[in-house]
């Protein structure tokens, strides 16, 4: 049986995206900028080494592989490795590529210079998804809302401030990555269904709330104050073009992801020891 390619098997999605293929039996082969030499081949796991933004390595990993799950999505955009991948996976005979993008790709205008600069990723995602059908490949592409490690991130550079400015309005509806890593494995062995159903998390929630359940969890205390953004593609965000209530299929709450991660670092810090 082939190997699955998974371009950026080492990142937060991917890595699960592997750990799910793996449990069901797959043989994997990772694609990734950076050597893995002394990993290669364990577990059923192949790392290989190229550079999907270059092109460089990429027709290599693409090789003996029939069906690639892309997970080396950046907020610098996908175009160029997209189209670096699409070439290599046609003339390597292909039969099933999965893309990753998110709610909203299709409904957020990127228009002016202040759209750009504030969500030039959903005009990258929208220009990736189109790249892929347009491929001649098979394809699946899932849309998922914001991943709870991405808003984590976010709240934890936010917190460093002494005041949090808070983007008024706007509202998240933010998801499990493993949730999505599971949905992603279940789509990649199954057959090209092109645009799959969306996927979202429980609840919808307003930035605030996220953050103050961070603060919360991690026992800080920041005051914050509403930013007003300007520009169509703000003003389709807080009309909720980001959010899929209908597809609210994640079973894990943003309450709980807190709750695990002070649990986790908790443990952490118990488990180091003591200095005399």
């Amino acid at each position: 049986m082939q190997p699955i390619l998974v371009p950026g098997g080492t990142g937060r999605l991917g890595s699960r995206v592997v750990s799910q293929l793996r449990d069901a039996g797959r043989t994997v082969r990772v694609l990734s900028r950076h050597s893995h030499k002394a990993e290669s081949d364990r577990d059923g796991i192949e790392y290989v080494t190229g550079d999907l933004a270059t092109g460089e390595g990429v027709e290599a990993a693409v090789e003996g592989t029939e069906i690639i799950v892309f997970c080396a999505g950046s907020f610098k955009g996908d175009t160029a490795q997209i189209q670096h991948l699409v070439q290599a996976a046609s003339r390597a005979g292909a039969r099933h590529l999965l893309y990753i993008s998110v709610v909203g790709a299709d409904r957020v205008p990127v228009v002016s210079g202040v759209d750009r600069a504030m969500f030039t990723y959903f005009a990258s995602k929208l220009a990736a998804e189109r790249a892929v059908a347009d491929s001649g490949i098979p394809w699946t592409t899932l849309r998922a809302t914001q991943f709870y490690d991405a808003f984590l991130l976010v709240a934890q550079q936010m917190a460093k401030l002494p005041v949090i400015p808070v983007p008024a309005g706007f509202r998240f509806q933010p998801i499990d990555t493993d949730e999505v890593a599971a949905r992603l494995a279940e789509l990649a062995l199954g057959k090209p269904v092109g645009l799959a159903p969306d996927i979202a998390g429980p609840k919808i929630y307003g930035m605030d709330e996220l953050l103050r359940a961070y603060l919360h969890a991690t026992h800080k205390r920041r005051p914050m104050i509403p930013l007003w953004l300007p520009g169509k593609a703000a003003r389709a965000v807080k009309a909720g073009a980001i959010l899929a209530p209908e597809r609210a299929v994640g079973k894990r709450t943003w309450e709980e992801f807190m709750a695990e991660q002070v649990s986790s670092a908790s443990d952490s810090r118990s488990s180091q020891p003591s200095v005399a």
